[in-house]
C-alpha cells in the first residue's frame, strides 16, 4: 500500500513542472526580492490550547514562513490544472496558500510529536537521543533540523549518515529533478534527429512504475544517485545508477543544452523562481529554491512518520486481538446485506457490473432467468483490412434487406465469410520498438521466452517491470514472455521489422501454445478443430421466427481447463472469483497470458488496461450481435472458455476472465485465515487490503482534520494578502 497516498492535501515537489508548462507571465513585478517575500507565518506554539506532553516540545518549531515563490511554484504543479477547469485565478491561489499553510501547521506539529518520541522512547525507531531537544534546535538550516529528525547521524558534517527517510527524501528530489531536465533533452534530441518515432500504443498499466519507498544506494549503503546537468559536478559518469539507463542519444552537450532550457524556465520573468544575478547556476545543489523542494521533500516524511503510528495500531484493530479479523467480517456482512438489498434486481446489477475491480466489490448478484449468466471476457480483434473493409461496404449496401433480422440477405454473411478468410494478422507492438518511447529489449541468451529458436534472438518488453523488481512495480496481469513475432533488425536509428502473418487458425495455434507455456503446462487447453474446419455453412442462418441464428457465426469453441472444469463447474467457478490475481493461481497465469497476446494483437484497444475485460450483462448488451451471442455462450462455460466468432469488424476470440452465478445470491464464501488475508490476489487479500487503505485513510483524515482545526486559527497564522494580490487580480481571459 502506498503510504504517500493517504496525505490528503499533501505538498508534492514541483520541479518537474517547468519542463512542460509553458504558461504566461503571472506577474509583471516578478523580481527575485518580490519572490521572497514573507506571505504567511505559522506558529503552532502560539496556540491557546495545546497538548500537554507537547509543551516541552514547542519552542523547537518557532515560526514557519511561506513563501511567495513556494506559491508559484505550488500553482505551476497543481494550480494551473485548476484554471483550465475554470476556477478563477483568485479561487485557485487562496485555495493554494491554505493548502500550503496547512501543511505547515501539520509539519510542525508533527515535529515536535516525532522529537518526544526521539527524546523519550527507547525503542524509537527514529533513534532514541534524550537531548533530542537541544541538537535539533542547534542547527542552523531547517534541512538539517529534519535530517537529523528523521534519524540521520553526523548531520552538518562532511561524514554524515542519512536514514532511510532522508535517502527518500534526496532521491525523490533528484528524480524530480532529472525527469524535468530529461524532458528537455528528450525535445533536443527529436528536433536534432529526423528519424525520432511518434508512433504509440497502450502499454499495461504501471510500466517503470518505481516501487513506493524505492531509494538505490551503493555497497557503502550511501544515496547512489545524483543529477546529471553535464556541468563539473554533475557529470554523467558521477550520477550512480542514473548512467545505467540514461536518454537514449544523450551528450554532455545535449544535457548541458537541456538544463540551461529547465534552469532558464525557472530563471525567466514568468516565474524567477531562481536568481539569475546572484546564484550560480551552474551548481544546483546551492539553489534557494531547490533547498526550498528538499525541506519540502523532508516535511512530508515527518508528516509520513506522524502518520505511521496510528496506521500501526488501526492494523492491530483490524486483525483483532488473536486474529480473528472480526472487523472485517462485520464490514463484509453489512456490504453484503447493502448489495443485497440494492442489487436484487438485473437493471441495478448491470448498471454496477462495469465498475468492479479490487477497490470496487460485487459481493452479490441476482438470479438470472434463462439461464444467462454475468461476466467479464478479453477480446482479441483481428480486423479486417483497409481494402476488406471497404469491400464490406459494397457487399452491405448489395445485399441489404431491411425487412430481415440483422438487415442483410444471407448472401452479404457469405460474402463477408470470404473476406473472414482472407484476414490475416500480424504482431501490433511496432511502436515498442520505434515509437515514442522505446520498450524492448534483447532477451537474455540464456533465458526461457516464448518462441525462442536457437541462433537467433528473442525481443521482449518492459525490462525495468520483468527484471528489476527491487526497483520497479511488477507489471499486474501481464505474463512478459510472449517475444514479437516476426524478424527483428536493428539498424543505427531505429529497428527494422518483419512480422509474421497469422490467420485465424494460426493465431488459435499461438494462443493455445503460449497459454499452455504460461501456465507450465499445469493446465489443458482444447479447442474443436471439426467446428473450425467446417465454418462457413449458412444454410440455416434465419430460423422458424425468421430471426439470425448467431450460433452461425462461432468459428469455434474451447476451453482452459483448469483442474476438472471442463464444463461449467460451480465450486471452480468460485474458486476463480476467489483467486482472481492470486499470482499462484492457475486461473492467474492462463488470464495473465492472455491479456499479454491482446496487447500484441488486438485492434480493440478499448479493452486493454481493463480491470479483467469488458463486462457482459446476461441479457441484452450494447455489444454487436455476434460478439454478444458468443460472449454469452462462452461465459456459460465459465471462466478459461474462449470463442471465436465473426463479426463486421473481423474475428473476435474472445476469453472468459470472470464469471458470477446465475444462481444469484452472496458470491463468496470468504476464510478469514491469516494465510488467506497474507496471500496476495485471493479475495480475502483483497478485500483487508481495501478496508485498510479506507480506514487507515480515514482515520488520518481525521486526524489531519483535527490538527488543523485546533492550530489553524488566529493565534497561530498570519497570512499577507497584500503581497501576493498581484496574483489574485489575474484574469483568465
Amino acid at each position: 500500500m502506498n503510504k504517500k497516498a493517504l496525505l490528503s492535501g499533501a505538498l508534492a515537489t514541483s520541479v518537474a513542472i517547468a519542463a512542460t508548462f509553458g504558461g504566461c507571465s503571472l506577474v509583471s513585478s516578478n523580481t527575485s526580492e518580490d519572490m521572497k517575500q514573507v506571505i504567511a507565518e505559522v506558529t503552532v506554539a502560539q496556540a491557546a490550547t495545546f497538548d500537554e506532553e507537547l509543551d516541552a516540545y514547542k519552542s523547537a518549531v518557532g515560526t514557519s514562513s511561506v513563501i511567495k515563490r513556494e506559491l508559484v511554484a505550488y500553482f505551476l504543479n497543481v494550480g494551473y490544472s485548476y484554471i483550465q477547469n475554470g476556477y478563477t485565478y483568485e479561487q485557485v491561489f487562496k485555495m493554494l496558500v491554505d493548502a500550503l499553510v496547512e501543511n505547515s501547521v501539520l509539519a510542525q506539529y508533527a515535529t515536535m510529536y516525532l522529537l518526544k518520541d526521539k527524546a523519550t522512547n527507547t525503542q524509537s525507531a527514529l533513534g532514541y537521543d534524550k537531548d533530542a531537544l537541544e541538537k535539533f534546535k542547534s542547527f542552523e538550516k531547517e534541512s538539517e533540523k529534519y535530517e537529523y529528525l528523521l534519524g540521520s547521524k553526523g548531520v552538518g558534517t562532511e561524514n554524515v549518515e542519512h536514514s532511510d527517510d532522508v535517502k527518500l527524501a534526496l532521491y525523490s528530489l533528484r528524480s524530480s529533478l532529472n525527469s524535468a531536465i530529461d524532458s528537455y533533452e528528450k525535445n533536443i534530441i527529436k528536433e536534432d534527429s529526423s528519424d525520432a518515432g511518434t508512433e504509440t500504443r497502450t502499454t499495461p498499466s504501471g510500466v517503470d512504475a518505481e516501487q513506493d519507498d524505492y531509494f538505490p544506494v551503493d555497497a557503502n549503503g550511501n544515496l547512489d544517485y545524483n543529477v546529471y546537468t553535464g556541468y563539473e559536478g554533475y557529470l554523467l559518469a558521477d550520477s550512480g545508477i542514473y548512467k545505467n539507463k540514461p536518454i537514449e542519444g544523450t551528450t554532455r552537450a545535449t544535457r548541458i543544452r537541456a538544463y540551461n532550457s529547465f534552469i532558464s524556465s525557472l530563471a525567466s520573468s514568468t516565474y524567477n523562481l531562481v536568481d539569475k544575478t546572484n546564484e550560480n547556476l551552474r551548481d544546483i545543489y546551492s539553489l534557494a529554491y531547490i533547498e526550498d523542494e528538499y525541506v519540502s521533500q523532508l516535511e512530508q516524511r515527518i508528516i509520513n512518520k506522524y502518520y505511521d503510528i496510528y496506521e500501526e495500531e488501526q492494523e492491530k484493530f483490524l486483525k483483532g486481538d488473536n486474529g480473528e479479523y472480526t472487523y472485517i467480517k462485520a464490514i463484509y456482512n453489512d456490504l453484503l446485506n447493502l448489495q443485497t438489498e440494492k442489487y436484487a434486481s438485473e437493471s441495478s446489477f448491470n448498471s454496477a457490473l462495469s465498475g468492479m475491480s479490487k477497490n470496487s466489490f460485487l459481493l452479490y448478484a441476482p438470479e438470472t432467468e434463462d439461464g444467462g449468466v454475468y461476466g467479464f471476457v478479453y477480446n482479441i480483434l483481428l480486423p479486417f483490412s483497409a481494402s476488406q473493409s471497404a469491400k464490406l461496404s459494397e457487399f452491405q449496401t448489395l445485399y441489404a434487406d431491411t425487412d430481415k433480422d440483422g438487415g442483410y440477405k444471407t448472401e452479404y454473411y457469405k460474402a463477408r465469410n470470404t473476406l473472414l478468410g482472407q484476414i490475416e494478422t500480424t504482431d501490433q507492438r511496432a511502436a515498442w520498438f520505434n515509437g515514442e518511447t522505446k520498450y524492448a529489449f534483447k532477451a537474455d541468451a540464456d533465458s526461457n521466452y516464448f518462441g525462442k529458436v536457437e541462433g537467433k534472438d528473442g525481443w521482449l518488453f518492459f525490462e525495468n517491470n520483468l527484471k528489476y523488481n527491487d526497483r520497479y512495480k511488477p507489471l499486474e496481469k501481464y505474463c512478459g514472455k510472449y517475444s514479437y513475432n516476426g524478424e527483428v533488425y536493428e539498424s543505427e536509428n531505429d529497428f527494422v521489422l518483419l512480422p509474421n502473418k497469422l490467420d485465424i487458425d494460426d493465431m488459435l495455434d499461438e494462443f493455445v501454445a503460449y497459454v499452455d507455456y504460461a501456465t507450465g503446462s499445469s493446465v489443458t487447453v482444447s479447442y474443436d478443430k471439426t467446428a473450425a474446419g467446417n465454418y462457413g455453412d449458412l444454410t440455416n442462418l434465419f430460423n422458424d421466427e425468421d430471426k439470425v441464428d448467431y450460433s452461425n457465426f462461432v468459428y469455434t469453441s474451447g476451453k482452459v481447463n483448469f483442474g476438472n472444469n471442463a464444463t461449467y463447474n460451480e465450486e471452480a467457478e468460485a474458486a476463480n472469483r476467489a483467486n482472481i490475481l492470486n499470482e499462484n493461481s492457475e486461473q492467474y497465469k492462463a488470464l495473465a497470458a492472455v491479456n499479454e497476446l491482446q496487447y500484441a494483437y488486438t485492434t480493440d484497444t478499448g479493452v486493454l488496461n481493463q480491470y479483467v475485460g469488458y463486462s457482459v450483462n446476461a441479457g441484452d448488451t450494447e455489444y454487436i450481435k455476434e460478439f454478444e451471442h458468443a460472449a454469452h455462450e462462452a461465459i456459460k462455460g465459465g471462466a478459461g472458455t474462449f470463442n471465436v466468432c465473426a463479426g463486421d469488424y473481423g474475428w473476435h476470440l474472445i476469453y472468459v476472465t470472470y464469471t458470477f452465478s446465475p444462481k444469484g445470491g452472496s458470491q463468496y464464501s470468504p476464510v478469514w485465515t491469516e494465510d488467506n488475508v497474507k496471500t496476495e490476489g485471493t479475495f480475502e487479500n483483497l478485500f483487508y487490503e481495501w478496508v485498510k487503505s479506507n480506514d487507515i485513510s480515514d482515520i488520518s483524515t481525521t486526524r489531519r482534520t483535527q490538527i488543523i482545526t485546533e492550530f489553524k486559527n488566529d493565534d497561530t497564522v498570519v497570512t499577507y494578502e497584500n503581497r501576493y494580490k498581484d496574483l489574485l487580480k489575474l484574469s483568465n481571459n
